[in-house]
C-alpha cells in the first residue's frame, strides 16, 4: 500500500532490513549504545560494522541524537541514519514522535530522497504497530510541511520524496491500517495549515465557502452555504451582528458526510471562523494583531477533518456547521452596549464587542438542533484566557456531558491531540447576568474561558455538548515561527473513528 501527501509517498516494506532498496535506512539506538532489534540485524549483515561505529563513541543513544553514515558493508542502502532513542524504560510518547521528528530533520534536506524507517518497531508503552504508524506519518508530514504560496520566490522543495516503514510480514496489516489513518489525518491537517496560513485578504468567508464546496465535490458530501439574506430569514441576529462591522459578506457554510446509516444521529462539528478579528469597535492592541487571520482556525479544522474522514470513508453521519465573517469596526459594527436577539430567542448584551465568537458559535449551536444530533463538539480560538490557564499544549474542554467527554478525551490520548477538562459549574453563570438583557457576552477577567464556555452552554440544552478552546493549540505565535498546527483535526478525527465502532 502507498499513499502521497504534499509530494511526499509513504509506504509499507516487508523485506528484511539489509535488503531494503533506499537510500537510508533509518535505526534506532538506546541509551549505552544497544541496537534494536533491526539494529542488531543491520549489525550482523555488515559483520559488526555498527557496534564498531558505536564503541568508538560518536554515538552513545541520547534521545534524538543522530549520527549519519556511509557505505556500511552488506547493506543495499549507502546511507544509515543512526537515531538516538535514550533510556529504554523512559521511553514515551512524546519521546517517540520527537526521534521520528529527529530523523526526518536530519534528512530532509541532503541528497536522500528514498529513506526505510525502522522506528516503528520500537515499543512504546500501552501503543501498538497502527499507532506508531500513524503518528509516524503525521509527524513526518508535520515536518516535511512547507507553506510557500505567498512567497514570490519560493526555496527548493526538500529532496526527500519517500518515506518507507520497515515491518515485518506478521504486522504488515496493522501497519497498513495506521499508515492509512495517518495520511488522511496529515491530509486533514494540511489543509487547515493552509487555510489558517493564508492572510485575510485571501482566506475570506467566501474563500473558505469555495474551500466547502471544492471538498464536496471530491468527496460526495453535501454542502449548502447561506448567505447574508439566508441567516436574516432564520434570526440568526447574534451571527449578523459581527458581520455587519465588514464589507466581507458573511457565509454560513454547512457540510454533510453521509456515511452512515440513514436515520442515524450525526455528529455535528461546529467551527468558529472569523477570519480576521480586529476585536471591532473594542479594538486589539497593535501587538500580534498580524496573527489575528488565525482566528478561523476552528472553521479550517472542521474543513481539515472533513477531508480525513472523506478520504477514509467512515461509516457515520457527520455534520460540519461554519459560520464565518470578519469582526471589523466599521461605523455600523456592534458597539459595547448594544442588545441583539440570538437565533434561541435569547437577547445578548454585547460588553465587548472582540468576545465575538461566542456570538457567532451561538446561533450555529441553535442551528445544530434540527440535526436531533448524537452529538455536537464545537472549536473554536475563543479566549486568551485559555492560553494563561493552560498554555499551549492541551486544549480546553468543555462539555455539559461526562460520556461525552470521557470519549474526547480518550480519542485525544489516542491521537496524542491533548485536551485537559475544565470546571464549569453553575457559580460561574452568575457572571454573566446581564440588568437589560437575558445574558451578558463576557463574565469579566475571572476565568474567563470558562465563562466563555458558559455562555455557549445556554444554547446546547437540547443535546449531549463539548467545546474544545484551541486558542493556545491551533497556531504558534511570533514572526519567524508563527503558522497553523493543524490541531485538533488528529483528534476530531480519532473521536470520528471510534465513534464508527
Amino acid at each position: 500500500m502507498s499513499a502521497k501527501q504534499n509530494e511526499i509517498k509513504f509506504s509499507i516494506k516487508t523485506e528484511d532490513a539489509g535488503k531494503l532498496r533506499c537510500d537510508c535506512i533509518v535505526v534506532g539506538v538506546h541509551d549505552h549504545r544497544q541496537l534494536t532489534t533491526t539494529g542488531r540485524a543491520l549489525d550482523k549483515a555488515s559483520g559488526g560494522h555498527l557496534t564498531k561505529i558505536l564503541r568508538s563513541g560518536d554515538m552513545n543513544g541520547k534521545s534524538g541524537s543522530t549520527l549519519l553514515l556511509h557505505g556500511i558493508p552488506g547493506l543495499l542502502a549507502p546511507r544509515v541514519l543512526l537515531v538516538g532513542l535514550g533510556k529504554e524504560d523512559e521511553f514515551s510518547e512524546k519521546r517517540y514522535r520527537d526521534v521520528i521528528a529527529s530523523a526526518v530533520e536530519a534528512l530532509k534536506d541532503t541528497g536522500t530522497e528514498h529513506i526505510a524507517m525502522t522506528l516503528t518497531e520500537t515499543q512504546v508503552d500501552n501503543r501498538d504497530v497502527v499507532w506508531n504508524t500513524a503518528q509516524a506519518t503525521i509527524v513526518a508530514s508535520d515536518v516535511l510541511y512547507r507553506f510557500e504560496r505567498m512567497k514570490s520566490k519560493p526555496s527548493d522543495p526538500a529532496n526527500l520524496k519517500h518515506i518507507s516503514f520497515a515491518t515485518s510480514k506478521r504486522q504488515e496489516t496493522a501497519a497498513n491500517k495506521g499508515l492509512k489513518q495517518g495520511v488522511a489525518v496529515a491530509h486533514g491537517m494540511s489543509l487547515a495549515k493552509d487555510l489558517g496560513n493564508l492572510p485575510s485578504n485571501v482566506c475570506t468567508p467566501s474563500y473558505l465557502a469555495d474551500q466547502a464546496r471544492q471538498l464536496a465535490k471530491t468527496y460526495a458530501f453535501k454542502c449548502k452555504v447561506m448567505d447574508r439574506a439566508a441567516c436574516e430569514k432564520l434570526g440568526m441576529g447574534s451571527f449578523l451582528s459581527v458581520a455587519k462591522g465588514s464589507d466581507k459578506p458573511p457565509a454560513f457554510i454547512e457540510l454533510r458526510h453521509e456515511g452512515g446509516k440513514k436515520g442515524d444521529k450525526p455528529v455535528v462539528l461546529v467551527g468558529k471562523a472569523i477570519t480576521f478579528d480586529a476585536g471591532g469597535i473594542s479594538l486589539k492592541p497593535a501587538a500580534d494583531m498580524d496573527e489575528m487571520n488565525y482566528d478561523m482556525s476552528g472553521g479550517g479544522s472542521v474543513l481539515g477533518t472533513f477531508r480525513a474522514i472523506g478520504e477514509l470513508g467512515l461509516k457515520l453521519n457527520v455534520v460540519g456547521l461554519i459560520p464565518s465573517c470578519e469582526n471589523m469596526p466599521d461605523a455600523s459594527a456592534n458597539k459595547p452596549g448594544d442588545i441583539v436577539t440570538a437565533m434561541s430567542g435569547l437577547t445578548i448584551e454585547i460588553l465587548n464587542t472582540d468576545a465575538e465568537g461566542r456570538l457567532i458559535l451561538c446561533d450555529a449551536l441553535t442551528y445544530a438542533e434540527r440535526f436531533k444530533p448524537a452529538a455536537v463538539v464545537d472549536l473554536a480560538t475563543l479566549t486568551g484566557a485559555c492560553v494563561i490557564a493552560l498554555g499551549h499544549h492541551p486544549s480546553a474542554l468543555y462539555a455539559n456531558d461526562d460520556k461525552l467527554a470521557q470519549k474526547l478525551e480518550q480519542a485525544a490520548d489516542q491521537a496524542w491531540d491533548r485536551v485537559w477538562r475544565m470546571p464549569m459549574w453553575d457559580e460561574y453563570q452568575e457572571q454573566l447576568k446581564s440588568a437589560l438583557a437575558d445574558v451578558a457576552n463576557i463574565g469579566g477577567r475571572a476565568g474567563g474561558s470558562i465563562t466563555a464556555a458558559c455562555f455557549l452552554s445556554k444554547f446546547t440544552n437540547s443535546y449531549p455538548w463539548a467545546h474544545l478552546d484551541i486558542a493556545g493549540t491551533a497556531y504558534r505565535s511570533g514572526r519567524e515561527k508563527k503558522g497553523s498546527t493543524g490541531r485538533p483535526v488528529p483528534l476530531l478525527t480519532q473521536f470520528l473513528i471510534n465513534q464508527q465502532g
